[in-house]
C-alpha cells in the first residue's frame, strides 16, 4: 500500500501543475463568454466599428510579430545546441536583421498610420454639427444627466435618437471618472473643473451599457449606466414626458407617501420637480419609476429592490453617500407607492 501511495504521489505532483493550468485556461475562455452587452467588438456605431477594426488588425499584427520572435528564439536555441538546420547555417545576420528589425518596423509603422487614420473618426464632431447636447456629471457613484434647454434632468440613463450625432459634455463633481460606452465610442475622462466631449451616434435602436472606466473609489465597479437609443419620435415623446413636473398624488395613499418623503431628510439630497424637494446631492427623482435600474445599474428598479435601497443602502452598495431611512411598515408602503407613481 505504501509503495502504491508513494508511487502515486509524485505522479500526482507532476500532473497537478498541468491540470491547474488547463483549468485556469478553460476558466479564462468561459469568462470571455457572455451576452455581448458591453463589448468593443460588438460595434453599433461607425466610431466603434473603426475601433473594432483597429483592434483586429493589431491582434493579427501582434500575432505575426510574436510568431517571428518565436522563430528567432527557436533558431537561437538550435545554434546554441549545435543542431541548427542546414537551411539556416551560414545565414549570418540576415535572420535577426529581417525578423527582428525589418518586419517589426514595417508592422509598427503600418499600425501607427492606421491609428492616426482612426483617431479623427472617433473624435468629437463640432458642437454645431450635432443635433443634441447632453451634459453628464460623474459623481461617487452615479451619473447626473441633464439636457440643456430642455428642462430635463435624470440619472444613470442617457436617451438619444437613432442616427443623430449627439454631443455629450462630461465633467466630474468629485474625483476623476471616465465615461465609456464600448459599443458606441471610445472612453473619455471626466475631470473636476474641466469639460470634455465625446460624440455618440447609434446606428440602430437598442440599450447599450456604459461603465466608469477610471478607478474612482470603493464602488467604481458598480458605477454603470445605460444609453437608450430609440427612433426620433419615441425620443421626442420621452423628452416631453421627462420635462414635465412630477404627477400630483391621485389617491390618499399617494398623498401619504408624498408627505413621508417631504417630511424626511430625502429632500436635502434629492429633487422632485413640482414639490419642495430640491436637493442637488443625489439623483433627481422626478421620474424615478421610468428608469431601468437603481444605484447606477446595480439593482433592478422594482418595489422590492427599491424598499431595500431605501431602508439599508449601505448593505446594497457599501460606501455610498445615501444614509439609511428609518420608516415604519405603513410609511414604507406609502412611500413606495408614491415613488412608483413618478413616471
Amino acid at each position: 500500500m505504501r509503495r502504491r501511495i508513494s508511487g502515486f504521489g509524485p505522479a500526482l505532483g507532476r500532473g497537478t501543475p498541468l491540470t491547474i493550468g488547463t483549468v485556469l485556461l478553460l476558466a479564462l475562455v468561459v469568462a470571455g463568454c457572455g451576452e455581448n452587452d458591453q463589448s468593443t467588438l460588438a460595434p453599433k456605431s461607425s466610431a466603434s466599428d473603426q475601433i473594432a477594426r483597429l483592434w483586429w488588425v493589431m491582434l493579427v499584427a501582434s500575432a505575426v510579430i510574436f510568431g517571428v520572435v518565436l522563430v528567432l528564439v527557436f533558431v537561437a536555441v538550435l545554434r546554441r545546441r549545435g543542431t541548427e538546420p542546414a537551411s539556416t547555417k551560414g545565414g549570418g545576420l540576415w535572420i535577426p536583421a529581417v525578423g527582428g528589425v525589418a518586419i517589426p518596423i514595417v508592422v509598427l509603422a503600418a499600425l501607427f498610420a492606421l491609428t492616426l487614420r482612426t483617431l479623427p473618426k472617433t473624435s468629437p464632431v463640432a458642437a454645431s454639427a450635432t443635433g443634441l447636447t447632453i451634459d453628464v456629471v460623474g459623481r461617487q457613484w452615479f451619473w447626473d444627466v441633464s439636457y440643456p434647454g430642455k428642462d430635463v434632468r435624470t440619472a444613470n440613463e442617457v436617451h438619444i435618437p437613432v442616427g443623430v450625432p449627439v454631443n455629450v459634455q462630461v465633467t466630474s463633481a468629485d474625483v476623476v471618472h471616465s465615461f465609456w460606452v464600448p459599443e458606441l465610442n471610445r472612453k473619455i475622462d471626466m475631470i473636476p473643473g474641466q469639460t470634455n466631449r465625446v460624440t455618440l451616434e447609434a446606428d440602430r435602436a437598442g440599450v447599450y451599457r456604459g461603465q466608469c472606466a477610471e478607478f474612482c473609489g470603493l464602488q467604481h465597479a458598480h458605477m454603470a449606466f445605460y444609453v437608450v437609443a430609440e427612433p426620433r419620435a419615441a425620443f421626442e415623446a420621452w423628452l416631453a414626458r421627462e420635462s414635465k413636473p412630477a404627477a400630483l398624488p391621485a389617491t390618499p395613499e399617494l398623498e401619504r407617501g408624498q408627505q413621508v418623503l417631504l417630511g424626511s431628510a430625502c429632500v436635502y439630497c434629492h429633487t422632485i420637480d413640482g414639490t419642495t424637494a430640491s436637493g442637488k446631492i443625489g439623483p433627481d427623482l422626478t421620474h424615478l419609476a421610468s428608469r431601468r435600474s437603481l444605484a447606477a445599474g446595480l439593482i433592478p428598479n422594482s418595489p422590492g429592490y427599491l424598499a431595500g435601497w431605501i431602508l439599508d443602502p449601505q448593505h446594497v452598495k457599501p460606501g455610498n453617500k445615501m444614509p439609511a431611512t428609518d420608516l415604519s411598515g405603513t410609511e414604507l408602503q406609502a412611500l413606495l407607492a408614491y415613488l412608483e407613481s413618478l413616471k
